[in-house]
């Protein structure tokens, strides 16, 4: 008798029933929104180039082909781009770490007197900056214009994820810790590197992300610091080919062409398109199942103010 009045009484109600219906047709038609734009990429990179110029391409590939992609290996740029674009990423991830942890770790020491002032000064530029043409003006007296490093100093610390990690290291590292190193014997660095790092891999694999991410998209920073197209990083070359679609055309100036080689090079245009953004994006989506574990504790924990 008592486990049909329990029953009864945890019995869901016909309004819950409803907002779980309605609920779920709204995340369906989310996905939809958000996923159907990433298979129509994928799916039109391996299609027959006609059919995608004819717009018959729409749930399912047509005419199964990886023409594009063959297409894609014969031009050096694209793998320059690639080259560079993984160097500015895994190089500038790495400086970025180095200065977030840096100037994160004195500023949740309580013993560290100036933190205060400091991290007023730094949430200052959070909100106000000195420009683009004054960041270029600095860009260029130290040299940096043209370079490699142009792409990677500049942005070499975000204030907020610095402030993610300073509110991991007060929020999840026990004071104790520190009385006990000092016990030990250590010494801060010896604490720090021993100690916090080890402790804060979820936070550091989170923030790493973000900045791995950032740079793997950035082609602002070489549209005003870059003009050798050999350092230029692959969204460069992305974006100069969505805009002019000439990546295949320009290879063809001063050949002898019939129109219908030229028509079938014009509709190739459309497919390269799709497939370079399939090569510029899988090493991203690739990475973050890798990580997907850290992301809820080094988001939730990092992001509780301090």
């Amino acid at each position: 008798m008592r486990n049909r009045v329990a029953v009864k009484k945890f019995k869901r109600s016909y309004t819950d029933k409803i907002f779980d219906v309605v609920n779920v047709i709204i995340m369906l038609l989310l996905l939809v929104i958000f996923a159907w734009p990433l298979w129509f990429v994928l799916i039109a990179s391996i299609s027959d180039p006609a059919e995608v110029w004819a717009g018959n391409v729409l749930l399912i590939p047509k005419n199964l082909t990886l023409i594009a992609y063959e297409t894609l290996l014969d031009y050096d740029v694209i793998w320059t781009g690639y080259g560079n674009t993984i160097f500015y990423a895994v190089v500038g991830t790495f400086i970025n770490l180095v200065m977030t942890v840096c100037c994160a770790y004195p500023l949740s020491r309580k013993d560290f007197m100036p933190r205060k002032v400091l991290l007023l000064l730094f949430m200052f530029t959070m909100y106000f900056s000195g420009g683009l043409i004054p960041n270029y003006l600095v860009v260029s007296q130290v040299g940096l214009l043209d370079t490699r490093w142009a792409m990677i100093i500049p942005g070499a610390i975000s204030v907020y994820n610095m402030l993610v990690v300073r509110s991991y290291f007060i929020n999840s590292i026990p004071g104790e810790l520190q009385e006990a190193a000092t016990l030990d014997g250590a010494n801060t660095a010896q604490y720090l590197w021993k100690v916090v790092l080890p402790l804060s891999k979820p936070v550091l694999a989170v923030v790493g992300l973000y900045y791995g991410v950032a740079h793997w998209n950035d082609f602002y920073t070489a549209l005003i610091y870059i003009y050798n197209d050999k350092l230029l990083p692959l969204q460069s070359y992305l974006r100069n080919l969505l805009m002019t679609a000439q990546l295949t055309l320009s290879n063809t100036v001063g050949t002898a062409m019939s129109a219908a080689e030229i028509e079938a090079l014009t509709k190739l245009e459309q497919t390269l398109k799709f497939s370079v953004i399939i090569v510029a994006a899988v090493p991203v989506l690739c990475i973050y199942p890798f990580i997907q574990k850290f992301f809820v504790k080094g988001v939730m924990v990092g992001s509780v103010k301090g």
